[in-house]
């Protein structure tokens, strides 16, 4: 390629949105990547700290994200969670006459709604012919319906709420009482808030689930690694959900037979939808799954990388990601080869104790020299004179990156014993699951 052709972008000021491990983890690789002049992060947390410069800013407050821009001639605005999507910072910027030259990773406030509303995720998978559970959607008006709904069908029972509750929205029962109770609890007494103003009560599906991630530009799309989390925060799986406790790429039953079939009943109607709805959908779109019989039906649809799923899947990226980022930006994915690594990722996941119920915060930490094959990814911290503090649920990640499973799986949770602070917890089984599968 003729050097005039070349990247026209040898010097960009990146600012990445957001304080967990996800943004950590993105922030790590997009520093890697020689055309990264300047890198920030709000409000980050201690580990970007380490690569970048934390911002103290408000995520939420588009005018203050939007003057900080501006005033640091930042080039690219990656937002990592789903608030400040679904609030519409990406409609904000393009209806900015300076701003709307800002190259932004993320859909618009209708695509995000993908994740901002399980009952419009429902309606536009079965108005574009996406696999997915039978479901129904009730309110506060309805909840007799619903009740008599719980009354008429048989357990497992799956409840969602119908908005934003940081992955502990879901409540899955066999038992039909629970079920009722917890219908009550969700409308009339707001369990989650907002976030359950209307509730989703759908078909349960049986099989084994995994993440699958796309990045966009609204037309072109990169499949990325595939994933599979951990959601309950005791082991086999038993306990109340978190926003995950550890993840595991690649997946070994997601085959190249499977993923095929993802791609042709999922990803493509899912984009061919967009497109059809015009929506406006620029970034990530994390498709959860589930494998029955070898089928992928989709479970839920977020707008944005998953974490810790992100602390699997962008390590075995070996794609210069701010290539993969502005092409996206840009409407010129179709451009860039998306090249992965073939080691297997696992992450250990360490919280607080009491998590994801009462937890304390301000504990100091003792954390473990990461190396080239055992990568320390910050959630919940803060540094306070140098020294490292709890500062969350989810503190800490520990990716170990290997040939084999089995010795990722060691590596990981090496890293997750080494770490000390006061009333640390983490599961044991990570990847467990998936040894017998993988054989090794």
């Amino acid at each position: 390629m003729p050097l005039e052709k070349r990247e026209i972008f040898l010097s960009m000021n990146i600012l990445v949105l957001g304080s967990g491990g996800r943004e950590h983890t993105f922030t790590w690789k997009i520093a890697q990547s020689s055309r990264c002049e300047k890198l920030f992060v709000a409000p980050g947390n201690a580990g970007t700290s380490k690569i970048a410069e934390n911002v103290a800013l408000d995520i939420l407050d588009f005018e203050a994200v939007g003057q900080f821009v501006i005033e640091n001639g930042v080039s690219l605005v990656v937002v990592g969670p789903e608030a400040p999507l679904v609030a519409g910072i990406v409609d904000f910027f393009k209806a900015d006459k300076k701003l709307k030259k800002i190259g932004i990773v993320g859909p618009s406030a209708k695509g995000a709604m993908l994740e901002g509303s399980k009952d419009f995720s429902k309606d536009f998978m079965k108005r574009h012919g996406v696999p997915t559970a039978a479901s129904k959607t009730f309110s506060k008006d309805s909840i007799t319906e619903g009740l008599a709904f719980l009354e008429s069908e048989s357990g497992p029972y799956v409840l969602k709420a119908d908005g934003l509750a940081a992955g502990k929205g879901v409540i899955i029962t066999e038992d039909r009482e629970e079920a009722k109770s917890t219908l009550n609890e969700m409308l009339l007494e707001a369990k989650f808030g907002d976030a359950s103003s209307k509730v989703v009560i759908e078909q349960y599906l049986k099989g084994i689930e995994l993440s699958v991630f796309v990045l966009t530009d609204g037309k072109n799309y990169l499949i990325l690694p595939e994933a599979k989390d951990y959601k309950r925060i005791g082991e086999g799986d038993t306990g109340l959900n978190t926003g995950g406790m550890g993840a595991v790429s690649p997946v070994p039953f997601a085959d190249e037979d499977f993923m095929q079939k993802v791609e042709e009943k999922v990803v493509k109607p899912t984009l061919a939808g967009l497109q059809k709805d015009e929506i406006d959908f620029v970034g990530f779109i994390f498709i959860g799954l589930m494998n029955d019989g070898g089928e992928p039906w989709v479970i839920e649809y977020n707008v944005r990388m998953g974490d810790p799923e992100t602390q699997v899947v962008f390590p075995r990226i070996q794609t210069d990601v701010l290539r993969l980022f502005k092409a996206a930006a840009e409407g010129k994915l179709d451009k860039i080869k998306l090249k992965v690594s073939p080691k297997t990722a696992v992450t250990s996941v360490v919280v607080a104790g009491g998590y994801p119920e009462t937890y304390q915060k301000g504990y100091k930490m003792d954390v473990p020299e990461e190396t080239a094959d055992k990568l320390v990814f910050h959630a919940g911290t803060k540094d306070e004179g140098g020294e490292v503090l709890t500062n969350g649920g989810r503190i800490m990640a520990f990716t170990g990156l290997a040939k084999t499973m089995a010795a990722a799986v060691r590596k990981s949770q090496s890293m997750a014993r080494k770490v000390k602070y006061r009333g640390k917890y983490y599961r044991k089984d990570i990847g467990q699951d998936l040894l017998s599968l993988n054989n090794n």
